[in-house]
């Protein structure tokens, strides 16, 4: 990991303000806006999706971005678009579990949301809280100022539509049995994983000072780009090489499906090898962002393709 730098100690920080706002904001007794209370088997699903499991990548992406560009870790806008950029990451997963979409029935270790609480409520849960990231981000009271809640909005948005995350998802789904080139596999997964993964980077960058250079800026897009694309060689390199425990979803399930992945087109030689030239790009962009702390950034890059799960 980066030197002089207590990464383990800086993400332990991190995580334990996140997961706390998660567990207030997806809250059993939340109170709807017009005094009624959430149904309580809907909350309880959303629950299940978010707490108690996952990486938390996309969120701490978004705090290292902040503080890189001069937010401090308590800033309420910065804690907000991590939490609400999860929620994003929370409801893809549950819907894309599903028997329509990958039919897989083991997500973080435990029984998926459509497993646990019927297709209908996970189908439910996912529209909820898909909303409830936009709720966040847009907090009544001037606490997040208007022009940062809409550009905010705006980076996730586009991240998780039609030309991001969901049609990514769209191009995986009719891509089954194809094989495809190594230019439209890697658009796929720009689309459906890399996006999410960038606009986390952006919109951290969204939460700092605003004195950030449209150069800075520039190669941060380009780290966020080139991680977002070696999260998912690592992901399709450790779906033939690890576990189901170890992953805490099940291996395999890719080539099962006969899905295209970087494996089944590049070997897997060759997929390790791009994994390490993604992470050599992502380090180039922040030595070429001229930012001047970098080093939780750096951090997360290496963690992308050291990872075991």
């Amino acid at each position: 990991m980066t030197p002089d730098f207590d990464f383990t100690r800086w993400m332990t920080g991190q995580l334990d303000a996140v997961e706390r706002a998660l567990d207030a904001w997806v809250n059993v007794d939340a109170t709807l806006s017009q005094g009624h209370q959430a149904p309580a088997d809907l909350m309880a699903a959303m629950r299940y999706a978010v707490l108690d499991g996952g990486k938390r990548l996309r969120p701490l992406l978004v705090l290292a971005a902040a503080q890189t560009t001069g937010c401090t870790a308590d800033h309420p806008a910065a804690l907000r678009a991590a939490c609400a950029v999860e929620l994003i990451h929370a409801y893809s997963l549950v819907h894309d579990d599903m028997p329509c979409m990958d039919n897989d029935v083991l997500r973080r270790g435990k029984p998926t949301v459509h497993v646990r609480y019927g297709e209908a409520v996970a189908l439910l849960a996912g529209d909820a809280l898909q909303a409830l990231a936009f709720e966040l981000l847009t907090p009544p009271g001037g606490e997040v100022p208007d022009a940062q809640q809409a550009a905010l909005c705006g980076l996730l948005a586009r991240a998780a539509g039609c030309a991001g995350m969901a049609g990514g998802q769209a191009i995986d789904l009719a891509s089954v049995g194809l094989r495809l080139t190594e230019p439209q596999l890697r658009e796929m997964h720009r689309l459906k994983t890399g996006a999410l993964l960038q606009a986390s980077v952006l919109m951290g960058a969204a939460c700092g000072s605003g004195s950030v250079s449209a150069s800075a800026l520039s190669s941060l897009q380009n780290y966020g780009g080139a991680i977002g694309l070696a999260f998912q060689v690592v992901d399709d390199i450790l779906d033939v090489t690890a576990d189901s425990a170890t992953l805490g979803k099940t291996a395999g399930k890719d080539a099962d499906a006969d899905k295209p992945t970087y494996v089944s087109l590049l070997g897997l030689p060759r997929a390790r090898a791009y994994a390490q030239e993604l992470h050599a790009q992502a380090l180039a962009a922040l030595t070429q962002s001229g930012l001047n702390d970098v080093r939780a950034l750096r951090a997360l890059a290496d963690m992308v393709v050291e990872r075991s799960h």
